[in-house]
């Protein structure tokens, strides 16, 4: 090999964690090499985030076509050109591709290697033909599609989100085994857009959500045709004629079989850390993935991991938050520890559902009795004129009216969850939000009448109510 390259800063993997860390090293002037053996923009540009929301936003359209009659507007069947949408999904992924690209991080000043990366020792990746000897390395190689051990699937063609974007032409009736946000999103999506749809969830669809909250998405994803079947084993998977495919299941109410046409797999993410050569550089990991302290800091104490790879919070805004943190650590030495009570979540259905903090359950375990406030968006004025009046949204209020968690079902959920990720990560209360005075008419202000709720109850407490009366004495 020839003379190594002695960066500052190696990272390996150019998702979106590994491309936030490189560009920012690259900024200060800070030597920084860049290792990706695949796509550049990782999973998210490519198979995940940017795909999805696009062909969301197609069915969401097809759906609103299908729904105008409260406005005044004749109900449209839509015709759906399934080629065309595929063609909208990819002309996004261009669009943003050049923000990720070789030649845009080359320009950064970030030295860019494509080939697989392994440590060869504490200290040396080895990628191609080149050695790197960094002083500090950061591993963001992110995850991959979890295939579960099901009799007969590796003997029919099955899609995952890296090969779901592929299809040009619309499944028939698309079975998707996962019921949770990834399942459930491209359930609905696939539905509105013309296909059939059954989902097989092993336990409870969008069971890590309050159950309160994922009833609202359920229903309507269910009042729109989408079959979803709970307490579901899958027992097997064969070929159904030519190009069929048959799921076989069992419930509790015994065995049956589910035929299709395309069956998609959505059961997890699996942390992307073969052929890495963590042993070599002394790595502690498990089937979940790197084990790393809240610095993010593995055993080798020269190696950090950040985002998938790092787990159990797999999304691409966490992997953006850890390259924050270990920027400010390796750049600036500056004291930087997660904190994944302040980490929001967005399963992007319609009605979107989103949450930070607490759940009901986890803040009654942990604090014990704490209050819990409603407010339905059928009581919003803007949410009225755009007939967006299911769901609602959740607060969860501790001693003195501090906010312990926040769940929105409802439209714009994904937004609105926004205030309220700030809100925690400040350690605010529900008094403060309720000072602030949102512009009228907007479904912010869903989040202050929520918040108002508090005093609410406040207001029916004797001593409270005694003071007042007091106070009144004095004109």
């Amino acid at each position: 090999m020839a003379n190594p390259l002695t960066p500052d800063i190696c990272v390996i993997g150019a998702g979106s964690g590994g491309l936030s860390v490189a560009a920012a090293a690259a900024a200060f002037g800070v030597p920084v090499v860049l290792i990706e053996k695949g796509a550049m923009g990782g999973d998210c540009l490519n198979f995940g985030c940017v795909p999805s929301k696009a062909i969301i936003a197609a069915a969401k359209h097809a759906e609103a076509m299908r729904n105008g009659a409260g406005f005044g507007i004749g109900n449209i069947e839509p015709e759906i050109d399934f080629a065309a949408v595929n063609r909208h999904v990819h002309a996004v992924i261009a669009a943003i591709a050049p923000n990720d690209s070789v030649g845009r991080f080359t320009a950064l000043g970030v030295h860019v290697i494509k080939a697989e990366a392994r440590f060869t020792d504490a200290g040396t990746v080895v990628a191609g033909d080149v050695e790197v000897r960094a002083r500090r390395f950061v591993i963001a190689t992110g995850s991959s599609p979890t295939i579960p051990s099901i009799p007969g699937l590796d003997g029919v063609p099955y899609l995952t989100n890296e090969t779901l974007f592929d299809l040009v032409e619309r499944p028939q009736h698309l079975v998707v085994i996962g019921g949770g946000p990834v399942g459930l999103e491209m359930a609905q999506a696939h539905r509105r857009l013309g296909s059939a749809v059954t989902v097989i969830e092993a336990a409870t669809a969008l069971g890590a959500e309050d159950p309160e909250m994922a009833a609202v998405v359920l229903r309507r994803l269910r009042a729109e045709g989408v079959a979803i079947h709970e307490a579901t084993t899958v027992k097997s998977v064969e070929r159904q004629g030519e190009t069929g495919i048959r799921v076989n299941i069992e419930d509790n109410h015994g065995a049956a079989a589910i035929d299709g046409t395309h069956l998609l797999v959505a059961t997890g993410r699996t942390a992307n850390i073969e052929g890495l050569g963590l042993d070599k550089a002394g790595i502690a990991f498990d089937a979940n993935g790197i084990k790393v302290s809240n610095k993010l800091r593995t055993a080798n104490s020269r190696v950090y991991a950040i985002g998938d790879v790092a787990g159990p919070l797999r999304f691409t805004h966490v992997a953006g938050y850890h390259a924050g943190l270990v920027v400010r650590a390796l750049l600036f030495r500056l004291p930087a520890r997660e904190n994944r009570r302040i980490i929001p979540r967005v399963t992007f259905t319609d009605p979107e559902l989103a949450h930070v903090g607490l759940t009901e359950a986890e803040a009654a375990q942990k604090y014990g009795p704490v209050s819990v406030l409603r407010w339905p968006y059928a009581e919003n004025d803007r949410a009225q004129t755009e007939l967006k009046t299911e769901g609602h949204i959740k607060l969860l209020a501790g001693r003195r009216g501090r906010i312990l968690g926040v769940s929105i079902a409802g439209a714009n959920a994904g937004e609105m969850i926004n205030m309220w990720a700030l809100a925690l990560a400040k350690n605010m209360t529900v008094g403060d939000v309720a000072a602030y005075m949102p512009p009228y008419p907007t479904m912010g202000e869903i989040g202050r009448r929520g918040a108002i709720a508090y005093f609410v109850e406040v207001a029916r407490k004797p001593l409270v109510r005694s003071v007042i009366r007091w106070l009144r004495n004095f004109g």
